[in-house]
């Protein structure tokens, strides 16, 4: 009988797609054109690789153990783990949050300044943080829907805290659908270009409060910073 931390290696494509989100959002915080990081443009990346490194390391262990583990130590030591990565990674994308949130206050303020550089550079930083909110944001719904990762396939549909329409389908194989990394990446991207729920709804009020947050995010950046772009392109 599968024991319930096995599902980490069933689902290993879900914790390495959320790993590869994070170099993703490395690369684009390198990429920023403007100054707009919280001291040297390298901190953010090396604080967070310095955390992905041992995450992944933990990832990769765990998705091993979990076809060697025969009795309850083994089973043990996996669970233990697991809680590791998950506060790992909510530490980590914690700081990308605070980075692209900063990095936003700080190109909001060089625009009321007005010494936020051409147009063009205005356009490619809003494109980033962009980009950096709806990946982040990701992170955060997959981080903490029914208690994140470490619970996945262990939680209730009652206690999810978004309902997907797969959830409402009275079809048996669709009984035991989970969301994956991606579900959550196309949840994040629909509320940040349509500023509301779309095919998923919030049933926790955490979930009502991040997609709040990410709406709000995302609206300012188009509407203020890359608007002003426009108008200075024109």
């Amino acid at each position: 009988m599968r024991h319930q931390h096995a599902i980490i290696h069933h689902r290993a494509i879900d914790f390495w797609s959320a790993r590869a989100a994070v170099l993703v959002v490395i690369c684009l915080q390198l990429l920023v054109i403007n100054d707009l990081s919280f001291g040297p443009r390298w901190l953010a990346p090396v604080i967070e690789a310095a955390l992905l490194v041992p995450l992944s390391i933990a990832t990769a262990w765990t998705q091993m153990a979990t076809q060697n583990a025969v009795d309850h130590e083994h089973w043990y030591a996996i669970g233990r783990f697991r809680v590791f990565i998950r506060r790992t990674a909510l530490v980590m994308t914690g700081v990308i949050s605070i980075m692209n949130c900063g990095s936003l206050v700080f190109l909001v303020q060089k625009l009321l300044e007005g010494h936020a550089g051409a147009g063009t550079t205005l356009l490619v930083d809003a494109l980033n943080i962009w980009v950096t909110n709806v990946i982040v944001f990701a992170l955060w719904f997959w981080s903490t829907d029914r208690g994140g990762p470490p619970t996945c396939g262990l939680v209730k549909r009652a206690h999810a805290d978004f309902l997907f329409p797969q959830m409402t389908l009275p079809d048996r194989e669709t009984r035991d659908w989970l969301p994956g990394f991606v579900d959550y990446v196309f949840l994040a991207f629909t509320n940040a270009t349509a500023f509301s729920p779309t095919d998923t709804l919030p049933l926790s009020q955490r979930a009502k409060l991040l997609m709040m947050a990410e709406a709000m995010i995302s609206l300012l950046t188009i509407a203020l910073v890359a608007a002003r772009a426009v108008n200075i392109l024109a």
